[in-house]
């Protein structure tokens, strides 16, 4: 759809979580949070937007590319976090970007980096907007003479389309429904469906190293990128496209997950997939989360490879209305272009049986078009999964405290780590809070555990809640082998986290790539590693 988007929330203006969601989930928090009546303050208003004066602007000469009405200012100045979402509705926006550029060739990218380095301003490249790690919000500190947001959404088209390898030729800029619509005459589909799909781009994805929707195989964009082109201020460069290649570290790994800080990614050959024809599902029930992540791992190595396993606590799994809070539920689905998937699916229900699962034969199905995936649970599911983030906008204005952190950790490791998780979540908010976990990945060797942790929010001190749980959490997940972020990046809010995991010898060898390749120090400042 189009719209309005919103400038201090996710998403659409006109899109709403429904009553019965809100309903659904009042109903979920009265008894556990003991909030029997969620009043929502007035949403913020464009009229109400009181920002700094932008310090500097665009020569003439790219006077064409720039925006700077409040409106565009503070759409650029946050992404999407709950840190995010509190400074935004208290209309807060105390360092919103002095420039909003919208290069339209790779030229106009590569003359604006020559203008901010002279000038000493600060460039954080901009997809989407959907960061909710601090990646895209301006804040660089005083040794830059302003800050520049470099939108890069109208370079937006499949330039070109290899049927024989089944790869394409993308503008970094294109939005995740651009881009499948691109493809869809070519009966192809890059296959990754990120929760903030609407709203993110490809060079987003592959900028932060993003996680789709998928639950095994192909989970991350770096399986699906081939070659990349990235325009830095030492000058442009492109990498081979190959299959695979054994001739030394790979380039292009030097810059998916690079976040914007050692160039702007402005195009990239992807692999592609088929359009999918057959699918299956199973919605699997179990009686605890523990039994189900048995089952999880069993599934993990049977080389089956599931494209979803999604597993959700009991509570989860009521709050977003495919469970009754009692069972902890497996959202388990195949699909191929080549081939029916009864086989698959008929052992995939074996071994969850064989690890205590309960699996109604109504629970059971198998389809030969792309419907199947809308439907029972899993359809409820999906759509819960899309206006999540509607819903946590709605909560936060009525006073509830709404994050999420993820991990990754091996299986030896995730018993231990999701106890310690949801305890520090729990000493760290020091009243009644609703934590759950759902497994969003699954590889054999490991879970990538997803925690939602629901509390009445500090009015007033909404910022140092966060902080403090945060800091609980990050730390326990470092302390049982876990990794810092598993799908949402680094930024700058979880910098002093990676600076835990990261190698130190690595790190100063990415200090030197980062000034071979940007002598000044202009791109996106703070990210990754502090100054």
């Amino acid at each position: 759809m189009t719209g309005t988007r919103r400038f201090w929330g996710w998403g659409w203006e006109e899109v709403e979580p429904t009553e019965a969601e809100l309903d659904r989930v009042e109903a979920g928090l009265a008894g556990a949070l003991g909030m029997t009546s969620l009043s929502p303050r007035p949403r913020p208003r464009a009229a109400e937007l009181s920002l700094p004066a932008a310090r500097v602007s665009l020569p003439t000469s790219l006077g064409h590319l720039q925006r700077d009405s409040p409106v565009e200012r503070a759409q650029h100045s946050y992404g999407r976090s709950y840190r995010d979402l509190v400074r935004a509705t208290a209309l807060c926006f105390d360092h919103p970007p002095d420039i909003v550029a919208y290069p339209e060739s790779e030229d106009d990218v590569r003359r604006v980096l020559d203008f901010a380095s002279t000038q000493r301003i600060a460039v954080i490249p901009y997809g989407g907007g959907s960061s909710v790690c601090g990646g895209v919000e301006p804040l660089v500190g005083a040794d830059f003479r302003g800050t520049l947001s470099l939108d890069l959404t109208r370079l937006s088209r499949v330039l070109e389309v290899d049927l024989e390898s089944r790869c394409a030729r993308v503008q970094a800029g294109v939005l995740g429904p651009q881009l499948e619509a691109q493809l869809r005459g070519h009966g192809l589909t890059l296959r990754h469906f990120p929760q903030s799909f609407e709203f993110s781009s490809l060079g987003g994805w592959i900028a932060t190293r993003a996680g789709g929707h998928f639950a095994t195989v192909y989970t991350h964009i770096d399986d699906l990128v081939q070659a990349v082109r990235v325009v830095t201020p030492s000058g442009a460069l492109e990498t081979r496209r190959l299959p695979g290649s054994g001739a030394g570290p790979d380039p292009n790994r030097l810059f998916i997950g690079s976040e914007g800080t050692l160039g702007v990614i402005t195009e990239a050959w992807v692999r592609l997939q088929q359009r999918p024809i057959f699918r299956a599902k199973a919605n699997v029930r179990f009686e605890s989360f523990r039994v189900a992540a048995t089952a999880l791992r069993a599934l993990s190595q049977s080389g089956l490879y599931p494209a979803n396993a999604r597993l959700v606590d009991p509570m989860e799994a009521m709050l977003n209305g495919v469970g009754d809070g009692q069972s902890a539920v497996l959202l388990l689905g195949f699909e191929s272009q080549d081939h029916t998937l009864d086989a698959w699916l008929s052992r995939a229900v074996e071994i969850c049986r064989a690890a205590g699962g309960r699996v109604p034969d109504s629970a059971v199905a198998t389809r030969t078009d792309a419907g199947a995936s809308s439907e029972g649970d899993a359809g409820t599911w999906r759509q819960s999964f899309l206006r999540a983030p509607y819903l946590r906008d709605e909560l936060v204005l009525r006073g509830v405290f709404v994050e999420t952190f993820e991990t990754a950790v091996t299986w030896d490791r995730f018993e231990a780590l999701h106890d310690a998780v949801i305890a520090a979540a729990r000493r760290a908010l020091g009243q009644p809070a609703v934590v759950t976990c759902r497994i969003t990945h699954v590889y054999p060797d490991g879970p990538a555990p997803y925690f939602t942790v629901i509390a009445p929010a500090r009015l007033g001190s909404e910022l140092t809640q966060w902080a403090e749980v945060k800091d609980a959490i990050t730390l326990a997940m470092l302390e049982h082998g876990g990794t810092t972020t598993h799908h949402h990046a680094v930024g700058r809010d979880v910098v002093p986290y990676y600076e835990q995991e990261r190698p130190e010898p690595f790190a100063r060898a990415m200090r030197a790539v980062k000034r071979e390749l940007d002598p000044q120090g202009v791109l996106n400042p703070g990210v990754l590693w502090r100054e």
